[in-house]
């Protein structure tokens, strides 16, 4: 049988802990950040989900220059490059679009689609690099990430170049970018190598390199270390709450005799761990 009008049906769990909790009226955002952690090492909802929400807390106070790829790390293509040494560039490198330098001017004059090369396949000669120039999109480094967003949505292209103040090229953004400081990491050609480590892997030196979302049981197993596994399930969890806040790269945190020093993460997560003994006259 239906419920009657205006009869109210008790709320899920999860529902009723987010009414309790994240009172929006009266907690900063620092708070809502580290409440949204809790639900997360509670399970009471998804990784993904709670990944998303912290996201999109985050997303609107991003500017540009925060998330861009900085000049240094940028494979240009120049004006003056002749054919083979552009299609040398893209074999090499393996990205989708490259900005095109005017080195004399000190500015991009377009973005070049890897894409568009294969049409001078067998007829290089022919080949005019201001042909093939699609527009770029250029920003200032305070542009707001939601800004942006609309811009790469109304103009149809998927990488802008970043300006300084003195109008030089200071980096780029592609429109992935942007997307992961809502939904995670997304691969692609610009991103870096992940380390790849074992939840707890040894080093040379004495020291560990630990995932973030590593068990408790597991590096009390490996480091000897009596962490409490009824309140947490990882160590992310047990280095949070020492804090009261999620740390930044640098950070550190000691705890049982080791020192956690955080080399990977975000605003919104810890992706890896240091760890060493402490001293013995500073443990002591």
């Amino acid at each position: 049988m239906k419920s009657e009008i205006g009869e109210s049906r008790p709320r899920p769990r999860w529902k009723q802990w987010l009414v309790e909790k994240l009172d929006l009226n009266s907690q900063r955002h620092a708070d809502i950040m580290q409440a949204l952690q809790k639900i997360n090492e509670k399970h009471i909802l998804p990784d993904q989900t709670i990944g998303m929400l912290q996201g999109v807390l985050e997303y609107g106070n991003l500017v540009a220059q925060d998330i861009m790829i900085p000049r240094s790390q940028v494979d240009f293509i120049h004006t003056q490059d002749a054919f083979d040494v552009i299609l040398r560039k893209v074999t090499e490198s393996g990205h989708s679009r490259y900005p095109v330098l005017d080195n004399e001017h000190n500015r991009v004059l377009g973005i070049l689609l890897a894409k568009d090369l294969l049409k001078y396949s067998g007829r290089e000669q022919s080949f005019d690099l201001q042909q093939v120039l699609r527009p770029v999109l250029m920003i200032p480094e305070s542009q707001r990430l939601p800004t942006l967003l609309d811009d790469f949505r109304n103009s149809g292209t998927h990488m802008a170049v970043v300006i300084d103040e003195y109008s030089s090229v200071a980096g780029i953004i592609t429109f992935e970018d942007v997307l992961e400081q809502i939904v995670g990491e997304i691969d692609d050609e610009y991103d870096m190598a992940d380390v790849e480590i074992n939840h707890v892997k040894p080093q040379a030196d004495g020291r560990y390199l630990v995932e973030a979302s590593t068990p408790i049981a597991e590096v009390n197993e490996v480091l000897g270390t009596s962490f409490d596994t009824d309140e947490y399930d990882t160590i992310a969890g047990i280095l949070i709450d020492e804090l009261g806040k999620i740390p930044q790269q640098g950070e550190e945190v000691k705890l049982n005799g080791f020192v956690f020093r955080i080399i990977a993460g975000d605003n919104r997560r810890i992706a890896l761990l240091e760890v060493e003994r402490e001293p013995e006259d500073i443990a002591a």
